[in-house]
């Protein structure tokens, strides 16, 4: 059917035949606070030539800066070969495949991710893929209290180093179904959880603790010990983790004595662009005594009658398949295309390229932190180890050392005073492999000049 839009005339017929004078009539029951308002920033009535024009100029401003801020989306080298393949006609659709019993490839594709994703995290099973890494960790929280069936308060314990954009949105989604994440404090000192924090909460009922690692400071927290301690107190726990990270540290099925239970984390890091934001994907894995409560969908391998391997999709308790009330999640998003560069971007590292990546990123970090800190006023803010991000101080405001880098060319990192106010000082920031000695070295002289600049305005 083709989509043909009402005209004025089809409106004003529709709109006289029920009564009503105006669109804006038909939804006055809905609160003008919770209205959507015009986009700002966004020109109307454009033509396209313009809307081309202006696309291009403010596409300009992503690019030319040298670009230090990690916090959840990482600027990794992508092979040429990656979007050459997962731009193939064969692939290049956004469709989630509901039929896909008549696409061996696009399944098969799938099943690759799945079998990569769950060696990577050293769990048994992966699903397809989710939206995002915060939607994915609100999805975990969801499972964990369905399958932690000896908990009966909906309350979930959470590290306060986890991503605060994950906390917010796994709230969001999780609230209006009354369940509960109660936080833990971070050591100050440390820049992680130590288990003596987790004392307080002893004895009393949750379903799941949910740690990140590297947490969102990236630091490295004591996941063996936090672990078992959330199993001796009857907890599921549910890691948040970076998949380019997994190539070096251990990975969260082999957490303490058990392993986590569950596993989830944005995939962007696995050749995907950072495009200013998405699209991204959400990828989660378990054990295998959860599976059936995992959201979304699952792509299995089998044989046909004369014994010929195929794939077919399976374990789908979403509510096109089952009653609602039965479903595991609403959410229907297959990430496809993302999932699938990500399949192939997996596929030409290897185990051995990503480990390549990861140490890379590590030493860029470390080679970052020593020059900065050789500068008068600049500090490590925390003590623990850390991977490929790292939090610093400085003697003014963060935010206004980063707007003056921004001015030369620098995109300097996080402030954290955003979402920690004790830390209005203190920039979140990364180097991944992408950067050279000479992008460190300029880091150091532009942030030194900004310091000097500020230090001499004052007086």
């Amino acid at each position: 059917m083709p989509y043909i839009p009402h005209t004025d005339d089809d409106v004003k017929r529709m709109l006289d035949t029920i009564g009503a004078d105006s669109i804006d009539d038909l939804f006055d029951e809905i609160p003008k606070d919770i209205i959507a308002q015009p986009l700002q920033h966004v020109p109307a009535g454009k033509s396209e030539m313009e809307t081309t024009r202006i696309m291009s100029d403010r596409a300009a401003h992503d690019s030319g800066n040298l670009c230090f801020i990690g916090a959840g989306a990482y600027e990794h080298h992508i092979p040429a070969a990656v979007w050459e393949i997962a731009g193939r006609g064969e692939f290049l659709t956004a469709y989630t495949p509901y039929q896909a019993e008549a696409s061996q490839g696009t399944l098969q594709v799938i099943y690759e991710f799945q079998s990569m994703i769950a060696h990577l995290n050293g769990m048994d099973v992966s699903n397809a893929s989710l939206y995002d890494g915060g939607s994915g960790l609100a999805e975990a929280v969801l499972m964990a209290v369905r399958a932690n069936r000896k908990s009966k308060s909906k309350k979930a314990l959470v590290l306060s180093s986890v991503n605060p954009l994950y906390r917010q949105a796994t709230t969001n989604i999780v609230e209006n179904q009354g369940l509960e994440l109660v936080e833990v404090p971070y050591c100050s000192a440390q820049g992680t959880t130590p288990v003596d924090a987790l004392k307080h909460f002893e004895g009393q009922d949750f379903a799941a603790l949910i740690i990140q690692q590297p947490n969102f400071f990236g630091s490295l927290e004591d996941v063996d010990a936090l672990t078992d301690w959330a199993h001796a107190h009857g907890m599921l726990v549910i890691a948040s983790v970076n998949p380019t990270s997994l190539a070096i540290l251990t990975p969260p099925g082999e957490w303490g004595e058990t392993g986590a239970d569950i596993a989830t984390g944005e995939g962007q890091p696995l050749g995907v662009p950072l495009s200013s934001g998405g699209p991204y994907f959400g990828f989660i894995t378990c054990k295998q005594q959860h599976v059936r409560q995992m959201p979304g969908r699952i792509i299995g391998r089998t044989v046909d009658m004369e014994g010929r391997p195929g794939f077919a999709l399976t374990l789908q308790a979403r509510e096109q398949h089952i009653r609602r009330s039965k479903a595991t999640s609403n959410i229907c998003t297959n990430q496809g295309l993302a999932m699938t560069a990500a399949t192939v971007y997996m596929s030409l590292l290897g185990a051995d390229g990503l480990e390549q990546v990861a140490i890379a990123s590590h030493n860029n970090t470390q080679s970052l932190l020593e020059k900065l800190t050789a500068i008068d006023g600049v500090e490590k803010v925390f003590s623990a180890a850390t991977f490929h991000e790292v939090v610093i101080s400085l003697p003014l405001k963060a935010t206004t050392a980063l707007k003056k880098m921004a001015k030369r060319g620098i995109q300097g990192g996080l402030d954290l005073g955003e979402y920690y106010p004790e830390l209005s000082n203190c920039i979140l920031l990364c180097a991944t492999e992408t950067k050279t000695q000479a992008d460190l070295d300029r880091y150091a002289t532009v942030l030194a000049e900004v310091l000097a600049d500020t230090t001499e305005g004052a007086q």
